[in-house]
């Protein structure tokens, strides 16, 4: 497998590109949208310049990386020959299923097509193709060139070569992949995501703040974000996406989202990516102070 295929230009897919590519594989980025796709290179970009400031790679390898990525705007032709597609388009099922049903007629016949979602069915998505033993799930963590974790998801007809392929795969871009079954939120936001949520219920109670949540989280177990802030940097209507799939598919109220999560989502306030979300984002810095509407909370 030489020949990656990227669906989706966003945080994740221009992650898995910058990834697949700084370790020698040749990866077609696709997205609709051709603004996305040039905002992926320049991302990309960036990235690879700290990298070289960091003394992680140097001006030469950088270059190289970059060219080993191309952008296309039609799917058709940027799958046409790809030994491996990942899509890493936003998490919805319908906007999945309709990809994957176009991968399954465009792709090669060999091509293994793998989803990047973070809690959507993977028998679910199999199900749209007439390969689902070669349907698998890929769940890269975010920052994807820094994070080491890939959580493998097999669906109920994934193949063994598959998984094996694969995991292969995840290990040759220097990633831990681990196997798990295919049951929502997987294993990652089955545990990650109800404690957000219950951070989100603890500050609408009025238990404490932002800040105050989130340091204790910090000092108390030693996590390296607290889970607001963390919450900012997914985004809020990723947290919600993953909620509601975590809600519907095991039909407990202990994955309900909490209606100040709703709320926010509603009125745009989705975190990093729109400037703000339970902390405001100063632009072209680093710095962030706790939204106004939630500076009269403990």
């Amino acid at each position: 497998m030489k020949k990656i295929a990227v669906v989706g230009a966003g945080t994740m897919g221009s992650g898995i590109a910058h990834t697949f590519s700084q370790h020698g594989y040749s990866v077609q980025l696709i997205d609709n949208q051709i603004q996305a796709l040039d905002a992926a290179m320049v991302s990309i970009d960036k990235n690879l310049q700290r990298q070289q400031k960091k003394g992680l790679l140097d001006q030469g390898s950088a270059a190289e990386i970059l060219k080993r990525i191309k952008t296309m705007n039609v799917l058709e032709a940027g799958v046409q020959n790809a030994d491996l597609v990942v899509e890493a388009i936003v998490e919805d099922f319908d906007a999945k299923a309709a990809i994957f049903e176009h991968l399954d007629i465009f792709c090669p016949s060999n091509c293994i097509l793998a989803s990047n979602t973070s809690s959507i069915s993977i028998g679910k998505m199999a199900a749209c193709t007439k390969r689902p033993d070669k349907v698998i799930g890929m769940h890269f963590m975010n920052p994807v060139p820094v994070m080491p974790l890939v959580e493998i998801i097999s669906g109920i007809k994934t193949s063994a070569e598959t998984i094996n392929i694969i995991k292969a795969i995840s290990e040759s871009i220097g990633k831990s992949a681990l196997l798990v079954k295919d049951y929502p939120g997987f294993i990652a936001n089955r545990i990650l995501m109800p404690m957000i949520n219950e951070a989100i219920i603890s500050l609408n109670e009025g238990v404490s703040g932002v800040e105050t949540i989130d340091k204790i989280m910090k000092l108390g177990m030693a996590h390296p974000m607290g889970p607001l802030e963390l919450a900012d940097y997914i985004g809020l209507d990723v947290c919600l996406s993953i909620l509601k799939v975590l809600h519907q598919g095991f039909g407990s109220s202990k994955y309900a989202p909490c209606p100040l999560l709703v709320n926010m989502v509603n009125s745009g306030s989705i975190g990093v990516k729109s400037g703000e979300g339970f902390y405001r984002y100063i632009p072209g810095t680093k710095e962030k102070v706790v939204s106004e509407r939630f500076k009269s909370k403990l």
